[in-house]
């Protein structure tokens, strides 16, 4: 590894030294369904065994080290990654920063490395599609060898399938892009969700009876370019309001250079500049679009608004 492990701890309560110690392992962007299937059997075994249970998962994304001019685009922050893993019952979280000489450990070597620095080790869950070592020439069925002499279990999870194709981050990526966030959902497990801080814009939505709050995209993957029926919230707060929000560079009124969210409530707006919210994308309505002018634009928010209201109404 790099350096001693940094355990981020979710819980209060003390551990032994000695308490065996399992270990979901991967990059985990987007905490998928099959990456909580992983998260899950780490779970399990800790139950078993009377032990603790964490994720150890790494950033930046190996693309970023090796193909710089284009990385994978990640689909959670570090920030909301973890949070999401906070919600799903782990011990702790170690967040392994994936420099170069992470990525110079070989294969052979990668599980003696964890073990002297989780000398309590027990077991370790991973996708069975998992790569590791130099060059990625590591596969899960060399991690079950090297356990199998160190007294480590070592768990292969079955890639999970949905609608006859392989649940995975690239996957879900790809949706995004083109705007199937439904499906994305579903992919996922919960629903997608961005988060901003309300900036001060030009108040031109007052001007067409639609003013809205202005969110600069803080994401690193951006979602299609389009009109969403979304729900906004106070990130610290559980209530959600319903909106509808245009996503994109405003072609019609003022071409923007960076993706900014808009989003006008359909209920009465209780935030303001500086707050930062919480915007869950629940249905794409349609692409973003240039119209020929104002009045047009107002009678397709008119209708876009209509559309968002019927989705909240049939949920």
């Amino acid at each position: 590894m790099s350096g001693t492990l940094q355990f981020e701890s979710l819980s209060s309560t003390q551990y032994a030294v000695d308490c065996p110690v399992h270990l979901a392992v991967g990059m985990f962007d987007g905490l998928h369904r099959g990456h909580q299937l992983v998260i899950d059997s780490a779970k399990a075994a800790a139950r078993q065994s009377g032990g603790v249970c964490g994720a150890l998962t790494f950033w930046p994304h190996p693309s970023r080290l090796f193909r710089p001019d284009d990385p994978a685009r990640m689909i959670l922050s570090p920030e909301l990654k973890r949070l999401e893993l906070t919600k799903l019952g782990l011990d702790f979280i170690v967040e392994e920063p994936f420099t170069r000489d992470f990525a110079s450990i070989e294969a052979r070597d990668f599980l003696a490395h964890l073990k002297s620095e989780v000398p309590s080790l027990a077991s370790v869950h991973a996708g069975e599609n998992w790569r590791f070592g130099k060059g990625r020439v590591g596969d899960m069925g060399d991690l079950v060898r090297q356990g199998e002499s160190m007294e480590v279990s070592v768990n292969a999870v079955p890639c999970l399938e949905s609608e006859k194709e392989r649940v995975s981050s690239t996957r879900i990526r790809n949706l995004l892009t083109t705007g199937d966030i439904a499906k994305v959902n579903r992919l996922l497990g919960y629903e997608y969700y961005s988060i901003g801080t309300v900036t001060q814009g030009k108040r031109m939505g007052r001007t067409i009876d639609a003013p809205t709050l202005n969110l600069p995209f803080e994401g690193d993957l951006k979602p299609a370019y389009g009109v969403y029926a979304v729900s906004v919230s106070d990130v610290s707060l559980p209530h959600q309001y319903k909106a509808v929000a245009n996503f994109g560079l405003r072609p019609t009124v003022e071409m923007t250079t960076k993706p900014l969210l808009e989003a006008f409530l359909l209920e009465r707006c209780p935030f303001d500049y500086g707050h930062r919210l919480k915007v869950i994308w629940h249905k794409f309505l349609r692409q973003e679009q240039k119209f020929s002018g104002v009045d047009e634009l107002k009678r397709q928010i008119a209708k876009d608004v209509e559309e968002a209201k019927a989705f909240f109404d049939g949920q």
